[in-house]
């Protein structure tokens, strides 16, 4: 195989998750724009030859890592290549960077000024490491239900605020945090506990909290109030309509009487 060719480079991504548990599986998928390729996923700069690619499709592989520890942790690349001749090699995916919790004590995680946000706020989810455990580290979020950490961040001492700037309900969901090793072994930490974080909306179409039968009520409501006051100027339009007419009604007679007065 040549080196970095002209191929476009793949897409790795880590499914359930980047960040995975002691004794885990994790499958990572290299996805090639182009199709009848073969496969190669890299630690570092070694290619990991004696793990078997699974070939889904013609330009999908997966590769499976079961009973995790923490040397399965790091900074992992795949490539594909031509079948044919000449054999052209791939660009390298971007990195991703697989972490295997439990390697230190968890950290703890909290919202500042709360967890109950409205939308359009911000809201500040600070994560704090146990004190004198491990230096030259990093802090990621996560965010339950994504494959990947939702932010990284460089500590400040002991900690890192991670700012969600104008929330929406989107933002609604349970967060951790985890603290890990900026580079080689890249131990992390036990996760921190669940923190839920809850945002109203402000209109009532993106109101969760708002009920639809307390809704459908007010609609309700206001068709019968419409619908009243519709009636009513019916009704007057109509005594007006038939006042008309008697007096169309009325007229020609008069008008006769007056223009015989002599006749009787």
């Amino acid at each position: 195989m040549t080196g970095d060719g002209p191929l476009p480079k793949p897409s790795l991504s880590a499914w359930p998750s980047s960040v995975v548990p002691l004794k885990s599986n994790v499958i990572l998928r290299c996805w090639s724009p182009t199709r009848n390729v073969n496969f190669a996923l890299k630690k570092g700069r070694i290619t990991m030859e004696s793990l078997q690619s699974y070939k889904l499709t013609e330009n999908l592989a997966e590769f499976l890592l079961t009973d995790l520890h923490q040397g399965n942790a790091g900074e992992y690349t795949c490539e594909y290549y031509t079948i044919l001749s000449p054999y052209t090699t791939s660009q390298p995916s971007d990195v991703l960077l697989l972490l295997v919790t439990g390697g230190f004590p968890k950290p703890s995680l909290q919202a500042y000024p709360s967890r109950n946000v409205t939308a359009g706020k911000k809201v500040t989810l600070q994560c704090q490491k146990p004190y004198n455990v491990v230096d030259y580290i990093r802090f990621s979020l996560l965010k339950e239900g994504m494959s990947e950490p939702i932010r990284h961040w460089r500590p400040l001492g002991n900690m890192a605020g991670f700012s969600l700037q104008n929330v929406t309900v989107k933002d609604t969901g349970n967060y951790s945090c985890v603290y890990y090793q900026k580079s080689s072994p890249f131990w992390a930490s036990h996760p921190s506990d669940s923190l839920e974080i809850w945002v109203t909306a402000t209109t009532l179409g993106d109101n969760p909290s708002v009920s639809p039968s307390t809704t459908s009520g007010d609609y309700t409501k206001g068709n019968v109030i419409r619908l009243g006051l519709a009636a009513v100027v019916l009704i007057i339009i109509g005594a007006f309509l038939i006042e008309a007419w008697y007096s169309q009604k009325e007229s020609p007679r008069g008008s006769r009487s007056h223009s015989f007065p002599g006749k009787q």
